[in-house]
């Protein structure tokens, strides 16, 4: 006698859904890279007149930010984005390494004697808006590459919402700086910045950013990794 059928539940996104993702991963890196690429000009430019490590370090990051979105752009223009992943992901790591690198030997260099940061309303202005924008791209790209399981849209989602964390740690600095005369305060801000870095950079080595695809039913993921619904980068 045979038994009752048991119903057998896909372990990824149809073809259809990928093809989706995948579209929505590639405007999402567009949007990403105009973003920042405006905020990279605006930032350094403003940081360098007002003489701002975490101003420039935070262009930097924008510029950083740019090569990232840009292998993400790469892995997913290939036919099959899954083999392009390891290089993509490498090249985002030794992105953070070096925006870690820059920044820190500059904010040392500020603190040892340089020259002390002026008030910059510009970088209050792009702080503030880069604290409102980004937190969107971040998410929205999040969602998307853990769905389709891919490692490193969702390290990508990590620069991005890293740049949420540094346009706070930047509007912290410059406000403190313009309000007190804390000239110290840029270059601190700039060395949490340069942390944060190392730190997402290692992960994205790793290949630390992500799990493995979600499931097309509904309900919680089962894999190793940590986090409410089994990845760490959940949000």
């Amino acid at each position: 006698m045979i038994g009752p059928l048991i119903p057998i539940t896909a372990t990824g996104p149809t073809p259809q859904r990928r093809a989706l993702l995948n579209r929505r991963i590639r405007l999402l890196v567009a949007a990403t890279i105009t973003y920042n690429v405006i905020e990279a000009i605006v930032a350094i430019t403003a940081g360098t007149i007002a003489s701002s490590t975490a101003l420039i370090g935070f262009g930097l990051d924008s510029v950083i930010e740019v090569s990232s979105a840009a292998a993400v752009a790469w892995q997913f223009s290939g036919a099959d984005p899954e083999r392009r992943e390891k290089a993509a992901l490498r090249v985002i790591a030794v992105s953070f390494f070096a925006l870690a690198a820059y920044v820190g030997i500059a904010s040392v260099r500020a603190l040892s004697g340089g020259a002390e940061a002026e008030h910059s309303t510009i970088g209050l202005v792009l702080a503030a808006a880069s604290l409102a924008v980004m937190p969107v791209l971040s998410r929205a790209q999040r969602r998307a590459g853990r769905e389709l399981g891919s490692r490193s849209a969702v390290a990508d989602s990590k620069q991005t919402l890293l740049c949420t964390y540094l346009s706070g740690v930047l509007l912290l600095g410059l406000a403190v700086n313009s309000l007190f005369g804390w000239a110290w305060a840029d270059p601190v801000a700039a060395l949490i910045i340069a942390a944060v870095a190392v730190k997402e950079g290692r992960e994205a080595w790793r290949g630390d950013a992500c799990c493995t695809p979600a499931t097309a039913a509904a309900g919680p993921r089962e894999d190793s990794c940590a986090g409410p619904s089994g990845c760490g980068c959940d949000g």
